[in-house]
């Protein structure tokens, strides 16, 4: 097997610029830099990992702990960090919290345990116990798609305060979840809605709390008022959304449109329409938070936010190689823009229109469905 001693004799040059040229630790001519990547073509040269781990404290790994790795908004997050890891010559250790505090901490400590530089993880709803561990621990992490800024108690702008060492700080990397809600639901009031029900995700996800921001402040814009009856919790999943669209529908002034705050819940939403022999948009405009590939198939075609799932991905991996490369700098919160899909569901006829970038809602007008006239 060659080493790399072989790959600089074979391009003429030192074994340090050889090092430098495949770990890209220092600038090389380019010239040189050809000359070595030739020769470690012709000589089949397969670098060390582990070897060059036990020298430089880095194994180029990055661990990844997400929750429902089925759920297609995940899985093509999972494709961004990869992506995204790849590029940079990481690989990916994957592991599943399942949304369990408990077992958040497990794996994560798993991971940490395989000398990962550093991870992204998508916090349960009560991450306290995983916040301590990667404090005390020092692990460079990006929190993605879920917040933890005021989500715990010592929590401030992703630093926890450690007394025996200072803050250690959390990078984090989400979508804007406010805005996009207010839009789905200031369009729906646009058409006339005046009943606007909302299946929000898991209590204590900051995901849910943002999303539960939107839907008030879209209802504000609309002049409308706020009623605790229109809204349920279907805990982030298919099936809590179908219990919790049942509670909706069995209400005594039942809403006349919906909005669910994820894909999952978007399922289990219209199954508990089906079931009740219900018709989307004749007797109920449905949008939903989160796009996904069949979304466009489903009849009617669903109105929806679509978020940049790869690219939120792609971007907690540079943040985190960003950290690793400067530790010590400030800590940020990376929010990228999503997309309003207009289509079917929500009552309007089909434009065509695949979608465009969310804006802010703009006050509605009434139309045919004041309240009263739709049952």
């Amino acid at each position: 097997m060659p080493t790399m001693a072989d790959v600089a004799r074979s391009a003429g040059v030192s074994v340090a610029t050889v090092s430098h040229v495949l770990n890209g630790t220092r600038p090389v001519l380019p010239h040189t830099r050809q000359a070595v990547l030739d020769a470690v073509d012709e000589l089949g040269y397969t670098p060390n990992t582990l070897a060059r781990s036990l020298v430089t404290s880095r194994t180029r790994s990055i661990g990844l702990a997400v929750s429902a790795i089925s759920n297609p908004y995940f899985t093509e997050i999972l494709q961004g960090v990869e992506a995204g890891a790849l590029e940079h010559g990481y690989s990916l250790l994957i592991a599943d919290p399942h949304d369990d505090p408990d077992h958040e901490c497990k794996v994560v400590q798993l991971l940490h345990e395989r000398r990962v530089d550093g991870m992204i993880v998508a916090p349960s709803a009560d991450p306290r116990e995983l916040v301590s561990y990667l404090g005390r621990h020092r692990v460079p992490t990006v929190f993605l798609d879920r917040v933890i800024d005021g989500v715990i108690e010592g929590v401030v702008g992703g630093a926890v305060e450690d007394p025996a060492d200072g803050p250690q700080r959390f990078d984090q990397v989400c979508a804007e979840n406010t805005g996009p809600m207010a839009r789905l639901v200031a369009h729906l009031a646009g058409l006339g809605h005046r009943r606007i029900g909302l299946v929000a995700g898991l209590p204590g996800l900051s995901t849910t709390a943002e999303r539960i921001t939107g839907y008030r402040q879209g209802l504000t814009t609309a002049r409308l008022p706020y009623d605790d009856d229109l809204v349920v919790h279907g805990d982030s999943a298919s099936a809590g959304a179908e219990r919790a669209t049942a509670t909706l529908l069995s209400r005594a002034a039942p809403p006349t449109a919906l909005v669910t705050a994820n894909n999952a819940m978007t399922i289990g939403t219209l199954r508990a329409l089906r079931d009740r022999g219900l018709s989307v948009p004749d007797d109920l405009a449905l949008c939903c938070f989160d796009d996904f590939a069949w979304a466009d198939l489903f009849s009617p075609r669903l109105t929806a936010i679509a978020q940049p799932s790869r690219e939120i991905g792609a971007q907690a991996v540079r943040v985190l190689l960003e950290r690793l490369a400067a530790p010590d700098r400030p800590a940020r919160t990376v929010r990228l823009d999503c997309t309003f899909v207009h289509r079917t569901s929500c009552g309007c006829p089909d434009s065509g229109e695949r979608g465009r970038p969310s804006q802010s809602p703009q006050p509605s007008q009434p139309s045919q469905f004041e309240k009263g006239n739709v049952s």
